[in-house]
Formats: C-alpha cells, structure tokens, sequence
C-alpha cells in the first residue's frame, strides 16, 4: 500500500483506509442512538403524552426544551476531559447513562420530574458530540474531516427518518411510554460495547496500517501544537474572536434548527389531518433527502477545501424556504414541499462546517473551540425548542412559529460570512488548508 502524500490527502479513497472503515460505524451508531433518546420527545407530545398529561403549548416547551440547558452545562469540561483523559470512557459511560435516562422518560407521570429527566439526560450527552469531532479530528486528515464529521452527524437525519417511522408506529400500536422505554435500551448495550470498540488514538489500535499512521503522524504536524500552560491554552481559545463569532453564530442555525426537529411532527400532524403513523411517515421526508445533501456538500468541501462556501449559502436558501413554508399558509403540500428544501438546506453545511471549527485552536486543545461552539448551539436549541413551540400556542400559531425558525436561519448564514478562512496562496483543492489557530488570531 503506497500512502498519499499528507499534504495532498486523497479525496477519493476515504473508505480504502481501515480507519474509516473501523471507526466511521461506530461514531454513526452512537450520535444516531443519542439523536434517538433526545428528540423522541416530539413524536411522544404529538402522540398522546400532551394530552395524557395536560401539558400546555407553554409547559410541553419547556419540557422539550430543558434537555438543552442540561446539554448546555457539561460541553466543555466533558470535552477537556474527552481530550486529556480518555474520549473512549466519556462516550462509553454517556451512552450507557443517557440510555437509562431515556427509558425512565417512560415511567413518569409528572412534568416536574420530566424536566429534571431531560435536564440530566442533556447533562450526560452533553460532551458526546465535540469528544466525537475531537476523536475524529485525531483520525483523519485535514482532507478526510468534511466527510468523517458528515458521517458522524448523518446520524442525525438517518436517525429522525427512521426514528420518524418506528416511534410513530410504536405509539400507534402502544403508547408513548413503551416508545421511550423500547427505544431506550439499545443505548445502554451499546455503551458497553463502545468500550471494546473504540480507541483514544490511531496508535492505540493495532488493526491501523502502518502506512495510515504515518501519514496521520505527517499531517499532525503540519498544525501547530498547543504549547506551554493547558489551562492558559484552552483560555485563549475560548476567548477568540474566530470560536467567539462561530458560537454565536450556530446559536442563530441552532434555534432555526431545533424548532424546525422537535415541532416538525405537530405541525405536520395539525397540518395534514393524518394520524400519528402516517404523520410519522411524512416527517421522515424532509430527513431523507437531507442525508443526500449533506454527502454530496461534504466531499464538494473536502475536495475544493472551502469550508465557509459549503456553509452560508445552504443556511440563506433553508431560512428562504421556511419564510416560503409560512407564506404557503393552508396549502399543506406546497408548505411540505418548502419543508423539505429547508430540512436539506439546513442539514447540509454540517460536516465541513464542524470541519472548520476543529481548525480554530492548535492540536490537543482544539476540543474547547468545538465545546464552546456546540455549546452556544445548546442555547439556541433551548432557545428554538421552547420559543417555537410557545409561539405554536398564541395567536401567531404555526405560521408565525415558522417565520422564527427562518429568522434564525437568515441571522447564521449572515454571521457565517462575517467568518475569515484564509486560505495560503498555492493551496490547491484537495491539499491541507493549514489555516491560523484561534489562539493567534484574538
């Protein structure tokens, strides 16, 4: 086996590596189980467990929403303990604990005690998608990360597709308590397994090619290290205009986002006039064509090494659509149509844009401006989920909890231009972008 030159990483042989083949499951699996136990709450409002326990447009919110401030609060020291201890432990032990969370959901009657639920329940996840960037970000070359981050986070739509389907069906068949007591439980076995399964560094496995580690050894090097005081270190990253400007930035994505995942179902189900299994099948729609999107977007990105290009202008068309789905009023299939070009256009930018993040801070500290971002985008979750669905109950109603999704959406595609990717004269599409590092740009 001849290896690519690490300043030329190949773009076309992604899956030849034993890495992607080995690790890229795993990570998939793992952010689609976490996906499942967060959002199918919406699917348990739509099907009955407002009603059942006479939650208000306000409360349901709120309920929905308090995974986000959970989530919010363990992203950054979860990830520093991700990056100098062990990711593998962290991942591990989340998954098992978020798993058996999930399943409680299941045996509560009381909205206090399903706000704190979901409050721990984001505490736990909270550190498992930067420590996931971060581990990847040790894996594979600055050429391979667009794709490797979109197939981590295909897990997202894949999961809402099937997960869309599966809960739908469940709750018809039982009801929303079995729904999240079944679909609780694979999380708790596969914990257990990613302790085998996963590994800290590419040194630490003994099934990686020789040929593969040593060009991850060169690539490594071409990014500076974090040097001196750790703590100096992760300081200046989280105090960087670049990691500063993207926060705030993917709060905006994140509140159009999240409203748009967790009242996709409501607002289907009110919309077409359908039970909860086909409304089920309808809202799965949106996540199917958006998986297609954000694979095409990521190797376009790995290949031409523009990572801000494969961002902004997919945000700007996916808050026009929502501006269209609320123009569309009472036309169902004309506002589920714009539905799907903003659930694509929305999903899309993911992996080259989670690509870009981790390049803001030097090796070994790089899962801070990762924490810090996806952090802000906790609270712009919070923000969307309860927001969108208290608008939902007022006079605005569903149009007008579209028109803040939009919102959201044109505000991130209009901060992500304001996002300086130097790109060093010479670099040529599929080379290394060596960009600067937060710590030397605040």
């Amino acid at each position: 086996m001849t290896a690519p030159s690490p300043s030329r990483p190949s773009t076309d042989g992604f899956w030849s590596s034993t890495r992607a083949r080995h690790l890229i499951p795993v990570a998939f699996i793992t952010y689609s189980l976490a996906y499942l136990d967060k959002s199918n709450y919406a699917i348990a409002s739509a099907g009955g467990m407002a009603d059942e326990l006479h939650l208000s447009a306000g409360l349901d919110s709120l309920i929905a929403a308090s995974f986000f401030l959970g989530y919010f609060f363990f992203q950054i020291p979860g990830t520093i303990y991700a990056e100098q201890r062990s990711a593998r432990r962290l991942v591990a032990w989340s998954t098992v604990l978020w798993g058996l969370l999930a399943v409680v959901q299941g045996l509560l009657s009381s909205p206090g005690q399903l706000i704190a639920v979901r409050f721990a329940l984001g505490v736990v996840e909270g550190a498992v998608l930067p420590s996931m960037v971060m581990l990847l970000s040790r894996w594979f070359t600055h050429g391979e990360r667009g794709r490797a981050n979109t197939l981590l986070i295909l897990g997202n739509p894949v999961t809402v597709m099937w997960l869309s389907a599966l809960s739908g069906w469940l709750v018809s068949v039982t009801d929303w308590r079995v729904m999240f007591i079944v679909e609780g439980v694979p999380s708790v076995i596969w914990g257990l397994f990613c302790l085998r399964l996963i590994k800290d560094r590419p040194e630490d496995a003994r099934w990686v090619a020789p040929a593969e580690l040593e060009v991850l050894r060169e690539d490594r090097a071409s990014v500076p290290a974090a040097s001196g005081n750790l703590r100096e270190e992760y300081g200046k990253v989280l105090r960087s205009r670049p990691v500063l400007l993207m926060a705030v930035q993917y709060f905006f994505w994140s509140f159009g986002m999240y409203g748009f995942i967790f009242w996709l179902p409501s607002i289907v189900k009110k919309g077409s006039g359908e039970g909860i299994g086909a409304t089920g099948l309808l809202t799965a729609v949106p996540y199917a064509f958006a998986v297609v999107a954000m694979l095409l977007n990521s190797r376009l990105s790995d290949r031409s090494g523009r990572r801000k290009a494969a961002v902004w202008p997919w945000l700007a068309a996916g808050g026009l659509a929502l501006f269209g789905s609320y123009a569309a009023g009472s036309h169902f299939p004309v506002a589920l149509a714009l539905l799907v070009v903003a659930g694509l256009c929305l999903y899309a930018p993911y992996g080259p844009y989670f690509a870009l993040v981790s390049t803001l801070a030097p090796a070994g500290v790089s899962g801070a401006a990762v924490a810090m971002v996806n952090s802000f985008g906790a609270l712009g979750s919070f923000a969307g989920t309860y927001l969108v669905g208290w608008v939902r109950g007022t006079s605005l109603g569903d149009a007008g909890a579209f028109a803040f999704m939009a919102a959201g959406a044109l505000v991130s595609a209009v901060l992500m231009l304001a996002v300086h990717e130097p790109r060093p004269s010479g670099t040529r599409p599929g080379t290394v972008n060596r960009q600067p590092t937060a710590a030397t740009t605040t």
